[in-house]
């Protein structure tokens, strides 16, 4: 079975941001990743405040940096399994954002950075939030996978 490939770019400074390697496993522990889309590629671009303000302005109409955004690969409908390319998608995490939330929330900002990785590669899977049903089935997945990775409810 192959493991997905984590590209990570950092543009926000080393400081507190966790290595690729960090971010390789808790991605590869999505036992739906794995099942699903074999080998496939996840680019993660770690941004500051600044830059994370203008991807949220851009593409969501935002004007406030959060912690993470999702871009899915844009696939052609009907393309069949064994032709699809590796991309899966990009994600956009904004570096201040996270540590900030992470201390609000009395968590380490690694289990934040950990969430939020797992979090962005649900929704390039397909998963979303937005009414109370599906929040709760991925808020279950998210949960049960942390669970495995070491990490607490991120919940709680």
């Amino acid at each position: 079975m192959s493991e997905p490939v984590v590209f990570v770019h950092n543009r926000a400074g080393r400081a507190g941001v966790p290595l690729r390697a960090s971010f390789q496993r808790w991605i590869g522990a999505i036992t739906a990743l794995r099942e699903r889309r074999r080998g496939a590629e996840v680019n993660i671009l770690i941004v500051d405040e600044d830059e994370g303000r203008d991807f949220n302005a851009r593409y969501r109409g935002r004007d406030y940096a959060t912690n993470v955004l999702s871009f899915p690969a844009d696939l052609p409908v009907g393309l069949p399994e064994a032709a699809l390319p590796p991309l899966l998608g990009d994600l956009v995490i904004c570096a201040p954002v996270v540590r900030r939330e992470a201390a609000e929330q009395g968590k380490s900002a690694r289990a934040h950075f950990a969430h939020m990785s797992v979090h962005g590669v649900l929704h390039l899977l397909g998963h979303d939030h937005e009414d109370d049903a599906e929040a709760e089935a991925m808020e279950a997945l998210e949960r049960r996978i942390l669970a495995d990775l070491g990490f607490a409810d991120p919940y709680a």
